[in-house]
């Protein structure tokens, strides 16, 4: 007599151990399709600026129900997890920057190249801050950047179509508050200022369908974030290193840990404050490489501020995002 045993699994219940399991809580690049009205968030990049195998700098992907593709930041890194979600590079081409530290933008030579060698047909799209000094700023930023790459391109168009090695640049006031960069087949993207190292960086806001999501970039707690993030469905904010940890894993003197892990940076319980006040449906902490000696740290700093929902994100988590519900895996 053959004896069945019933079994619960992540996505629900085993009934045989030679059977097939049920949908478990991943996802399954290019197997999903987005409705109308929802978005897909991809965390194509949670770390540092060295970046890792298993995190690469910051690059966050929102897939709409319209469409519509966005990368938020392009980090060092982030486009070998772009590429793992096979999706076709002519529906990447808009990239919203939040500043020019290389671990926000390293990666555009890889969607630049990468793209066009593989089947992007038009120039990509970059938007990002104008700075203090126009060399401070993204248009002269990207400029150089395509001169550098001079030798690249030129031996790539005289075969290939020159078209998709060109890159438009809307720059933009980093002083601006809540203006609108972006408005196109409803969805409109916003900017406010960030407070982060010097003059320049931004974080955005994402609206459609009626849902909002805020990408915060690197930035220290600042008055912009907390009117303009408030009642958000996803916000975004970093929560980095604490100085104990920088001085024990990264060889930092406790003077310049603490700078930088609560001056330059956010610290977990500020992070916490931050979400605490605005009160999203749902908080992502990122910008920290998370890992045994670090996490527990940061989520004790978060938890100490702040109780709602929270995903202290990893490379290649994903959010979907209706009106109706939310689900990550």
């Amino acid at each position: 007599m053959l004896i069945t045993t019933v079994a619960w699994a992540a996505g629900g219940v085993v009934q045989s151990p030679t059977g097939i399991a049920p949908d478990r809580y991943v996802y399954y690049p290019g197997t999903e399709e987005i409705a109308e009205g929802e978005i897909r968030l991809i965390a194509c990049g949670t770390g540092l600026p060295a970046a890792r195998r298993d995190q690469a700098a910051t690059c966050w992907l929102a897939e709409l129900g319209n469409g519509d593709k966005f990368f938020f930041d392009v980090g060092t890194g982030s486009m070998a997890n772009v590429a793992a979600l096979m999706i076709p590079y002519d529906f990447l081409d808009k990239v919203f920057l939040t500043h020019l530290h290389t671990d926000h933008w390293g990666d555009l030579t890889t969607l630049w190249a990468g793209g066009w060698t593989a089947g992007r047909t038009k120039p990509l799209r970059v938007w990002g801050p104008a700075g203090q000094t126009p060399e401070m700023g993204t248009a002269y930023a990207i400029d150089h950047f395509l001169k550098a790459f001079n030798w690249d391109a030129k031996t790539r168009d005289f075969v290939l179509s020159s078209e998709p090695g060109k890159i438009s640049v809307t720059e933009f006031d980093y002083k601006a508050i809540n203006a609108v960069v972006y408005q196109e087949n409803g969805v409109t993207i916003r900017s406010i200022p960030a407070i982060h190292a010097g003059d320049g960086p931004v974080s955005f806001i994402m609206e459609y369908a009626g849902l909002k999501i805020v990408i915060g970039g690197d930035t220290f707690p600042n008055k912009w974030f907390i009117k303009h993030a408030t009642g958000a469905d996803i916000a975004i904010h970093e929560t980095f290193l604490t100085p104990p940890d920088l001085v024990k894993f990264y060889g930092q003197s406790p003077g310049q840990a603490l700078g930088v892990g609560t001056q330059i940076h956010t610290s977990p319980p500020a992070f916490g404050k931050v979400m605490s006040t605005i009160k999203p449906r749902h908080a992502i902490g990122y910008h920290f490489f998370n890992e045994q000696g670090t996490h527990d740290d940061i989520m004790a700093g978060v938890r100490s501020t702040y109780s709602g929902p929270l995903s202290l994100a990893v490379d290649d988590m994903v959010w979907n995002i209706t009106k109706e519900k939310m689900s990550s895996v």
